[in-house]
């Protein structure tokens, strides 16, 4: 708005209620009488050339700047028109004339003018506080539309900010109306926060938490976490300023304050995703009955095996090489290196994990023997998958030990298993057939 226009607004007004002020004392009403009925139909008047203003702001401006966006090809400029950014600024026009006017049009009644004065910096607070949180929310919007801010807890962060601002406007408004110093109410707030802490201390705590959280970064939505305590296991959907919403596996929704994350222990699962890695470590427990040296015949029905080919080469080569050298009796089974059952069945392992196309093969690879229990020898695979989607890594699991577990045959060893009810019962009806042949 043009200070031409403004100013021909303005003197309308005033002559509005210079007119009516005349004519009320051409009629014989008294002059206090009639300044006030003047000044209030000015006032009017102001009140409902300052609706116009806004209205014509809202259909020339607003309006003309969402169908730009509209237009565009863009997506993130959306956000601005969610969180109605345009039409809270077009609030200061109609402010805007008010404030240049109000004085001229109650110069016979500084009371009111002063009234009014505290009336439009109350609503210019409310106006300031809206459009800054609108622009918090399109902040908000547009990192949900683009990756600019993926790494970042935003919506606490925005809600930390929006806490600040109310705090200041809550301020600002008391020493409007009260007319004292912001700085009287700030020096207040020393002596009240025993008394707040007391009265808010789990919105304190919360507040702290997540300002904790965000600070560190420890958790962001898309994050997979898991806190027993608090029964969440599943992806992390909204991190607000206090509390923290989980998904679990189950489709349930789990609530944690932020502060049990910020004081407590959780794990998160964002590194795992991050690396592009995802972890099998699982045994195959070897019957230990089963395992032997590898005598001709084994030898020779390994090396049709591809994958074993470089390995019994290489291996073969080094124990020929140190029994040579040590000359000792061979018929022996004590005497020599040799092959075993179990070390070859070890190496085809890991021969596989190499040549597995869903293995990361920059990452850790172990195929280990662990301590023998009454439960036989564990063989275990320590390795990453390429593919770290939960269903797509259940199934590379699940394939590669479902390949091991049918070629274990070949190396002449057994998986160990418990006896189950039918084993007894064979067993017994073996007993029985048995007694009875000797009977």
């Amino acid at each position: 708005m043009t200070d031409k226009i403004q100013d021909g607004i303005q003197k309308n007004i005033v002559g509005i209620g210079s007119f009516f002020r005349e004519a009320l004392v051409n009629r014989g009403v008294p002059d206090d009488t009639a300044v006030i009925a003047g000044g209030l139909v000015a006032g009017i008047c102001l009140v409902a050339v300052a609706f116009i203003v806004y209205k014509i702001v809202c259909a020339a401006l607003v309006r003309g700047v969402h169908m730009l966006i509209k237009k565009t090809t863009v997506t993130w400029d959306d956000a601005l028109v969610e969180a109605r950014l345009f039409s809270r600024l077009a609030h200061f026009a109609p402010v805007l004339l008010i404030s240049a006017s109000n004085r001229a049009v109650f110069a016979g009644m500084p009371a009111v003018a002063g009234f009014v004065d505290g009336f439009v910096n109350l609503y210019l607070i409310m106006i300031v506080v809206g459009v800054i949180f609108s622009v918090l929310d399109a902040i908000h919007g547009i990192s949900q539309r683009t990756n600019v801010f993926s790494g970042m807890p935003l919506k606490g962060v925005l809600q930390a900010v929006k806490l600040i601002i109310i705090l200041i406007a809550a301020i600002l408004t008391l020493s409007i109306l009260l007319g004292k110093s912001p700085l009287y109410f700030l020096s207040g707030i020393g002596a009240l926060a025993a008394v707040l802490m007391l009265i808010f201390k789990d919105a304190i705590l919360g507040f702290t938490g997540g300002i904790m959280l965000a600070a560190n970064n420890l958790v962001r939505v898309g994050d997979w976490i898991e806190m027993p305590s608090a029964g969440a296991d599943g992806d992390v959907i909204d991190v607000s300023l206090t509390t923290v919403k989980v998904q679990n596996w189950d489709k349930t929704i789990v609530t944690v304050p932020s502060y049990s994350l910020a004081s407590g222990s959780f794990k998160n699962w964002r590194g795992m995703a991050e690396s592009g890695g995802r972890r099998i470590k699982r045994a195959i427990n070897i019957d230990m009955k089963t395992v032997r040296f590898a005598d001709e015949e084994m030898l020779g029905r390994w090396r049709r095996i591809e994958l074993l080919q470089p390995y019994l080469e290489r291996k073969q080569k080094e124990i020929d090489e140190v029994n040579r050298k040590t000359g000792g009796d061979l018929t022996v089974l004590g005497n020599g290196r040799r092959l075993t059952n179990l070390g070859t069945f070890r190496a085809y392992c890991e021969a596989y994990l190499r040549s597995h196309a869903h293995i990361h093969q920059k990452m850790t690879m172990i195929v280990r023997q662990l301590q023998p229990t009454e439960l036989g020898v564990p063989l275990e695979l320590y390795t990453f998958t390429s593919d770290i989607r939960w269903v797509q890594y259940e199934g590379i699991q699940s394939d590669i030990f479902d390949h091991l577990l049918a070629i274990i045959g070949e190396f002449g060893l057994a998986v160990y298993q418990n006896p189950s009810g039918d084993d007894v019962r064979g067993l017994g009806r073996a007993l029985a057939a048995k007694g009875a042949a000797h009977s």
